[in-house]
């Protein structure tokens, strides 16, 4: 992969339906190349596939947690029972499997606190071999899934620093605005 597959991962991160023509102009190289190398990148099974990000909350899903789960043993029939039982749950959204203290880690979404007990209680933990099962609710969602990190090294996005900076530096200047007014008056 060279530093043209990069930017073409990049691009493609970014925005999935741009289209070849834009890209290949904004990349100063033929539409044909980006087509091929969009080719060869998708035959290669770096590029998976491709998706729309979509609204949960414009589903009704309200909440989002994830939920922590240990297993009794760690059995090979155990194991591939869990996780094909995971696999078949729609409102799972991904499961990880990890080390240390949990086995496993499920990201779920819900309608209600209810749907989640639903969820908790007679879809997952009703799993045979499970030991100990924990919910953690998302209160925010601080940083989204912006794709994957294209360069080699790891890096800051500035943007990202300076827009927090600005931001809570106009918070600071609304409160002081605030108090400056209560004590003039």
């Amino acid at each position: 992969m060279d530093d043209l597959d990069k930017k073409i991962l990049v691009a493609l991160q970014t925005s999935a339906r741009m289209k070849n023509v834009d890209l290949a102009r904004d990349l100063g190289i033929a539409p044909s190349t980006v087509m091929d190398r969009i080719r060869r990148l998708e035959d290669t099974g770096l590029i998976k596939g491709y998706r729309g990000i979509i609204n949960p909350e414009m589903l009704g899903f309200t909440i989002q947690a994830f939920i922590s789960v240990s297993l009794v043993r760690h059995e090979v029939d155990l194991i591939h029972e869990f996780e094909g039982r995971i696999r078949q749950i729609s409102h799972v959204r991904a499961c990880y499997h990890l080390t240390g203290t949990f086995d496993y880690l499920l990201y779920v979404v819900a309608q209600n606190q209810q749907q989640l007990g639903e969820l908790v209680k007679q879809w997952i933990a009703s799993i045979p071999g499970i030991g100990k099962v924990e919910t953690f609710l998302m209160l925010s969602e601080v940083k989204p899934d912006e794709g994957w990190p294209i360069e080699d090294e790891i890096s800051l996005h500035t943007e990202s620093i300076d827009t927090v900076k600005n931001s809570s530096a106009n918070s600071t200047l609304k409160r002081r605005g605030k108090n400056a007014k209560k004590d003039d008056s």
